[in-house]
């Protein structure tokens, strides 16, 4: 199946149906909390969840290190998010049923995606919260990140909360491994913060000075080998 048509199945012309996702995401979870985070994650410690608005949208902007970074936010937030992830994922060997069961929206790295980004703002419009890794990218240490994260807080007027991870490099894992006995896996999730009410129709230049103030933020909350 060609990423085109995995795009089209994924998030259909018809309107976001926020019930239907929101039922199957609970299933989900279920799942990935007894399987996942049992038998092929460590999880460490968690800090900051109070700052995950209860109601309402928000774009979670995490720095991206390993593969199940997307996965362990998924799981220790409080409330379903919807990741957004290259479109190569789906297409990927049995794990690949994961996102479209999801409903994780696929980007296209490699140009401007605007179907991607209406997906994202249908989702924000009803209410809910979108995961963006802005270095469109995983890197080891942080990379100046991409300006659709911006664009998205700026038009939607929705907040922007930064996640900070690390020990995820090394999983998933099965509990007697080596990497079982080293440091597991911490999240720290900072304080929100807005994109300025007069720039919700920010010009390139602007988005691009958002989004690095964005990064920066970002930056501080990681340790010094990561923040690039």
């Amino acid at each position: 199946m060609n990423v085109r048509s995995i795009e089209h199945q994924a998030f259909a012309k018809e309107k976001y149906d926020h019930s239907k996702w929101e039922t199957q995401r609970k299933v989900l979870r279920f799942l990935l909390r007894i399987i996942g985070f049992t038998l092929l994650i460590k999880l460490d410690r968690v800090e900051g969840l109070e700052n995950i608005p209860k109601v309402g949208p928000a774009i979670l902007l995490i720095n991206h290190i390993a593969f199940v970074d997307p996965i362990v936010v998924v799981h220790v937030v409080p409330r379903n998010i919807v990741p957004m992830a290259k479109i190569e994922v789906y297409n990927y060997p049995l794990i690949g049923i994961i996102p479209r069961l999801w409903g994780v929206i696929p980007v296209r790295r490699e140009e401007a995606d605007r179907r991607a980004i209406q997906q994202a703002m249908d989702v924000l419009r009803a209410g809910e919260i979108i995961l963006v890794a802005p270095e469109g990218t995983r890197n080891p240490s942080l990379q100046r990140g991409k300006v659709g994260a911006a664009y998205l807080a700026s038009r939607c007027g929705v907040p922007i909360v930064p996640v900070a991870i690390e020990g995820t490099v090394g999983f998933p894992s099965l509990p007697f491994s080596k990497r079982w006995r080293q440091p597991g896996v911490f999240v720290q999730f900072g304080r929100p913060f807005r994109c300025r009410s007069d720039l919700t129709h920010a010009g390139r230049e602007q988005l691009r000075l958002m989004i690095d103030e964005a990064m920066y933020i970002l930056a501080s909350m990681l340790p010094e080998n990561r923040r690039g």
